[in-house]
C-alpha cells in the first residue's frame, strides 16, 4: 500500500460552505490529535511506524507532508525520494500514510493546524521510529 491523498471537496451556497470527504472511511481510527508547528521554518520529522497507520487533514492553513516508504528499518535508504503532498484547509483532503512509512511535516502558513488520526491508541504498541532530518531529503529534487 502506498501513501495516497483522498481528495475532499467543498460546496458553497447562500447558507455558507460545506467541506467534505466522501471517500474517507474512519472506521479504523482509534486516536486523534492536532499539530501546530511553532513556525513555518520548522520541519517535524522524520518519524514513522512499521505497524501504525496515520491519516492527516488540515483544519487551518496549508501543510506540506513528505512521505518515504521504508524497506529496511535497520538500514534505511537515505537517498529515497519522498512523495510530496500539499494539503490545504480549502477542501477536506485527507492524506493516508500506511504502515512502513516515515513523514516530514512542515506548516506553510502561520497558525496552520493539522489533525492527525491513528489506528492505535497511545501506548497500545511500541512502534515509533525517529530519524535525523539530515538523514533523508526534506525537499523536492
Amino acid at each position: 500500500m502506498h501513501a495516497r491523498l483522498l481528495k475532499g471537496n467543498r460546496y458553497s451556497d447562500a447558507r455558507g460552505t460545506l467541506k467534505y470527504n466522501n471517500d474517507f472511511n474512519a472506521s479504523e481510527i482509534k486516536r486523534i490529535y492536532s499539530i501546530e508547528n511553532a513556525n513555518i521554518q520548522l520541519k517535524r520529522g522524520w518519524q514513522g511506524h512499521k505497524i501504525e497507520q496515520r491519516w492527516f487533514s488540515v483544519v487551518s492553513g496549508t501543510f506540506e507532508i513528505l512521505a518515504i516508504k521504508i524497506g529496511n528499518w535497520d538500514n534505511p535508504d537515505g537517498n529515497a525520494v519522498p512523495l510530496i503532498f500539499q494539503l490545504s484547509s480549502e477542501k477536506m483532503d485527507i492524506l493516508h500514510v500506511p504502515s512502513n512509512y516515515i513523514t516530514c511535516i512542515q506548516a506553510k502558513e502561520d497558525d496552520a493546524k493539522l489533525v492527525v488520526m491513528s489506528d492505535y491508541v497511545l501506548g497500545e504498541i511500541e512502534d515509533e521510529y525517529r530519524f535525523p532530518l539530515a538523514q533523508f531529503q526534506c525537499t523536492q529534487n
